[in-house]
């Protein structure tokens, strides 16, 4: 069944916040991203994710990329890699609710064989709840290199390929396909298009047709929207809740931005997405 999304069933899942609440009640989120020319991937995510409403946010990025983490993007912690350049090791601390991994990360072989790794050994910390997964952008396209890794995805990870991304991970693009995905491997595919679709592991699929316009058309709005499914997830709404309100947080954020602002389709960049995003909380 295809449902489209509509203003009854997102503030019926839209949760508020109590008056009487502190930082370690909203989440706390890991964005493993960035390599040298791409930090800005990271920046994006990570901006967004604050403003989605998660309490507290870890930035892992290559060392090259810690003065532009710390400067950019203060309300968030940083860590580094121990290479330079790009990614070799993801690592976590205890705690941590949510991780979104893949924008700007590159295709370096040792950063494939850290998410092969993180893959391998699982998410599991005995003790604590398993932290949900997001996959974006390059960790999306490290999974077409090496498809037997889609067996180890843990249930309820969330993919965001654009119909490229999409491609190269099933050889073939489409709702169906995407569908087909989402049931076989017990996992949610949110297909980034003029329609995003998002594809539930029950069969079902949410389509987006009531918010958005052709200026998201843009490098770096899927980092942003990644972003705000960290912070979404992290605060523990599940991964359908998080996948419905985020794409259409990061939509009408853009339409907000033009129709409020004094953004056009032509002008409209990601980080004005991002400075919406209280604007699109407020409307639904």
């Amino acid at each position: 069944m295809t449902r489209v999304i509509n203003e009854d069933y997102l503030s019926s899942i839209l949760r508020s916040r109590e008056p009487f609440s502190h930082k370690n009640d909203y989440g706390s989120a890991l964005l493993v991203a960035g390599s040298r020319g791409m930090m800005g991937a990271a920046l994006l995510a990570a901006r967004s994710c604050m403003r989605s409403g998660v309490g507290l946010l870890t930035v892992r990025v290559p060392r090259c990329g810690y003065d532009i983490l710390q400067l950019g993007i203060p309300e968030a912690k940083c860590e580094t890699d121990n290479c330079s350049d790009y990614h070799t090791h993801i690592e976590w601390h205890s705690g941590i609710d949510a991780i979104a991994i893949g924008p700007g990360l590159g295709l370096h072989e040792e950063t494939q064989d850290a998410l092969r790794d993180l893959l391998h050994r699982g998410l599991s910390t005995p003790g604590l709840p398993d932290p949900a997964l997001i996959l974006d952008a390059d960790a999306l396209n490290i999974l077409s290199l090496h498809p037997n890794l889609l067996e180890k995805l843990p249930k309820n990870t969330i993919l965001t390929p654009h119909p490229g991304e999409a491609k190269r991970l099933l050889g073939a693009t489409g709702c169906g396909n995407c569908l087909m995905m989402a049931m076989k491997y017990d996992i949610v595919v949110i297909l980034k298009d003029h329609y995003t679709n998002i594809h539930l592991p029950d069969g079902n699929i949410f389509r987006n047709e009531n918010y958005g316009n052709a200026g998201m058309a843009v490098g770096g709005s899927g980092d942003t929207l990644t972003g705000i499914l960290l912070g979404l997830r992290a605060q523990g709404y599940t991964a359908q809740e998080a996948s419905v309100l985020g794409v259409a947080l990061h939509a009408i954020a853009a339409d907000l931005a033009i129709e409020r602002g004094n953004q056009s389709e032509e002008s409209l960049l990601p980080s004005d997405i991002t400075s919406w995003l209280g604007a699109a909380f407020k409307e639904i």
